[in-house]
């Protein structure tokens, strides 16, 4: 599991080198979101933010349970930086967004995005699925603030979903 965390962490870092000179020009700025967002899915919330899981590791984001198919929304304008597999999260998109802020969707079934394209709040971006070698179909869904991850609670209207 320390490995999958370093491999995203190596990923987030060279996505982020590889994408410096390509600045993002939105109305809002992320950071003054907090309390304004929509959950991406809505659905049972299987495993919490700061949950330890069963390696000891605490869980960095959410991870929903919902239906096969379900559709997945962005949070706020932002460009694709990743589409694509990922071991340990299969089916990855991650957006990244002003200030540094990035939301990461993972175990999709199909991915709407390519790399380098905007979006829109609201969009549709993927479906839900359970690539990765999930046992159901499930969201897992993460906000990061350059490579940390950060508590998502502070910055959506309601509660995530049904425990």
């Amino acid at each position: 599991l320390k490995r999958q965390a370093t491999t995203l962490t190596q990923l987030l870092e060279e996505l982020r080198r590889a994408l410096r000179d390509f600045p993002i020009d939105r109305q809002e700025p992320f950071a003054k979101l907090r309390g304004q967002l929509v959950w991406p899915v809505q659905g049972k919330v299987l495993a919490d933010f700061g949950e330890p899981r069963s390696s000891g590791i605490n869980w960095s984001g959410v991870l929903f349970g919902t239906d096969r198919g379900t559709q997945v929304r962005a949070l706020y304008f932002g460009r694709v930086i990743y589409a694509d597999w990922l071991p340990g999260l299969g089916l990855l998109l991650i957006l990244e967004h002003s200030g540094g802020y990035l939301s990461l969707y993972g175990h999709t079934e199909q991915i709407f995005k390519s790399v380098g394209e905007w979006v829109a709040p609201g969009d549709v971006i993927a479906t839900v699925g359970d690539s990765g070698g999930e046992a159901r179909p499930e969201l897992y869904f993460e906000l990061r603030k350059g490579s940390r991850p950060v508590n998502p609670h502070p910055w959506f209207k309601q509660k995530p979903g049904l425990r």
